[in-house]
C-alpha cells in the first residue's frame, strides 16, 4: 500500500474530547490546561480551545490557585454548578425517600405542610418580579423565565381573545411527581398565588401527556 493510500488516523470528535475533559476535571478536581492536555493526549493549545468553548457554555470556570497553598499561582479550571449538573445525580430518588419517610412517620398532612413551606419560600424569592401591579402578561413571562432557569423548558402565548397560557415541555421533578401527585397540586397552587389569578392545568406530563399546559385566569 502506497503512502498516499494509507488511512489517516482520525482525531477524537470535538464533543467527545470536551466530555472527556469534563470527566477529568470531575474526577481529579481543578486542573491546569497543561494537566488536561497531558491527560487527553492533545496539545495545550487544543486543550485551551476546548476549555474556552466550555467556559462559554458555562460548564467550567477559570481561577487562580497556589499548588498546595504555596508556590507560584497557577491558572486552573474547575466545574461550575452547571458543569456539575451535567453528571448523573440521585436527587430524585433521595427526594422520594424523604417524602415517603415524612408521610410514613407523620402522615399525609405533614407532607402537605412541607410542600406548603417550600411554596412559601419560592414565592418569597419571586414575589418582586410578579407583583400584582405589573400587567398580567409581564407576570406570566417573568414566571416562564424563572421556570426555564429551573429546567422546565417553558413558553407562554396569548390567544386572540387575550387569554394567556403557558406550557412546560419538561418536568425536572418527574420521578417525584409520578409518585407524589401532591407535588403537582402544590405547584399549581404556587402558580396561582404568584400570578394573583386562577390557574388551571389542562395537561400533565406525570400522567403521560407530552407537556404540562396551564390556562391563566
Amino acid at each position: 500500500m502506497s503512502a498516499a493510500t494509507l488511512p489517516v488516523p482520525q482525531a477524537p470528535a470535538p464533543e467527545r474530547t470536551k466530555t472527556r475533559l469534563l470527566e477529568l476535571v470531575k474526577r481529579h478536581g481543578a486542573q491546569t490546561a497543561q494537566d488536561l492536555a497531558q491527560g487527553l493526549e492533545i496539545s495545550v493549545p487544543a486543550a485551551r480551545r476546548h476549555l474556552c468553548d466550555l467556559q462559554e457554555q458555562g460548564l467550567v470556570e477559570a481561577r487562580t490557585e497556589r499548588p498546595g497553598g504555596r508556590g507560584r499561582p497557577q491558572h486552573v479550571y474547575a466545574l461550575t454548578e452547571r458543569g456539575e449538573a451535567a453528571f448523573p445525580k440521585t436527587y430524585s430518588s433521595l427526594c422520594v425517600d424523604v417524602l415517603r419517610h415524612i408521610e410514613s412517620l407523620f402522615g399525609g398532612e405533614a407532607l402537605l405542610k412541607v410542600l406548603d413551606a417550600r411554596n412559601a419560600e419560592i414565592a418569597g424569592r419571586f414575589r418582586s418580579e410578579l407583583a400584582g401591579d405589573l400587567p398580567l402578561g409581564e407576570r406570566v413571562q417573568n414566571l416562564v423565565r424563572r421556570l426555564n432557569e429551573h429546567g422546565f423548558d417553558a413558553s407562554a402565548v396569548q390567544d386572540e381573545r387575550g387569554q394567556w397560557t403557558f406550557t412546560q415541555h419538561n418536568c425536572p421533578n418527574l420521578t417525584v411527581a409520578r409518585q407524589y401527585s401532591q407535588l403537582c397540586s402544590a405547584e399549581i397552587t404556587l402558580y396561582g398565588d404568584l400570578l394573583g389569578v386562577p390557574v388551571t392545568r389542562e395537561t400533565r406530563i406525570a400522567c403521560g401527556q407530552g407537556s404540562c399546559r396551564y390556562r391563566v385566569g
